[in-house]
């Protein structure tokens, strides 16, 4: 019997972004490992960072909430509020400093309606409905030999490869804007600025992850698809 989602030869595809996934996860990891044990000069906690940057930029009405986990960090446009991981919130690190200044980037992007922000916020509703819908019609296309629901299961999954190219520039932006803020507001020293960028540089290389990983099966899907006909 044929299980082409348990394994089959297009399973090969996958390879390069599961090998650059391991190693961008693994970038990150002992990247940030390393900054998190090298304290900022100012002593600031990540949390007090923040709170300086949104004043600085008149956002008072934005809070700051401690969220459990790590590397949980992210900012909810619909609620306004900047979440930081406890390492992040309470930690005086430089990587502390630089991961609540980029979350900070993201609340400064909403506030000056930034184009590709506001085009992510847009589709997240439909991408999450469309890229759940996409696994079950294409299932059923490909064992019962429906084309046309294989070919709305590849559409629906090309909304997975559109939201994490949009993805990118949001959150390249958004790094930027941490070490443009962390700088002009002398949060930071020049050399703790290369730590800094190191960790958001690295923690950027999931991203691109994910979007190698979903284009990659985008084009496994498609090849299955061809399989079929």
């Amino acid at each position: 019997m044929y299980f082409p989602f348990i394994f089959d030869i297009t399973m090969l595809i996958l390879v390069p972004g599961l090998i650059f996934a391991a190693y961008a996860q693994g970038k990150v990891s002992s990247t940030y490992n390393r900054y998190l044990r090298v304290p900022n000069t100012r002593g600031l906690t990540g949390a007090q960072t923040a709170r300086h940057i949104l004043d600085r930029n008149g956002m008072t009405q934005v809070n700051i909430e401690l969220v459990g986990g790590k590397l949980t960090d992210h900012y909810d446009p619909r609620k306004r509020v900047l979440r930081l991981s406890n390492e992040v919130f309470n930690g005086r690190s430089v990587a502390a400093v630089g991961i609540a200044a980029h979350e900070v980037g993201h609340a400064i992007q909403h506030q000056q309606a930034y184009g590709p922000l506001k085009i992510r916020n847009a589709i997240v509703p439909v991408v999450n409905l469309a890229s759940k819908a996409a696994w079950v019609l294409f299932f059923i296309g490909f064992f019962f030999q429906v084309t046309g629901f294989m070919d709305l299961g590849i559409l629906f999954f090309s909304g997975s490869v559109i939201f994490n190219l949009v993805t990118l520039p949001v959150e390249f932006n958004a790094s930027r804007r941490a070490v443009v803020q962390l700088a002009d507001n002398g949060l930071v020293l020049s050399d703790e600025r290369v730590g800094v960028k190191k960790v958001l540089d690295a923690a950027a290389l999931t991203y691109v992850a994910a979007l190698l990983m979903s284009f990659l099966q985008l084009i496994r899907l498609i090849a299955l698809r061809g399989s079929r006909d």
